[in-house]
């Protein structure tokens, strides 16, 4: 069981931000996501997005830090990937 974080590419807000995966569970991820006082709203359908700035912190917590193309594989690996077409 693991969580990933990949690099701070996406800008949004004013901000670069990264995504958190589990290559397990969904309950994985929620509960490490809890743990380390991510919003609810961070949560898009298989990834929370992350700020730039929680990348440490979250690493420290036990979070594998990885390239996004790594972090895509073991997403799709895991069964748990949402495929862009059947994003709303």
């Amino acid at each position: 069981m693991t969580v990933l974080v990949d690099d701070p590419l996406w800008p949004a807000h004013g901000r670069l931000w990264a995504h958190l995966v589990s290559d397990e569970s969904l309950d994985e991820l929620h509960a490490f996501a809890i743990r380390h006082d991510l919003p609810p709203r961070a949560f898009d359908l298989d990834h929370y997005d992350v700020p730039e700035d929680s990348i440490p912190r979250l690493v420290a917590g036990g979070a594998e830090h990885v390239g996004g193309k790594e972090l895509v594989r073991r997403l799709i690996a895991s069964g748990l990937r949402i495929p862009a077409r059947d994003r709303s």
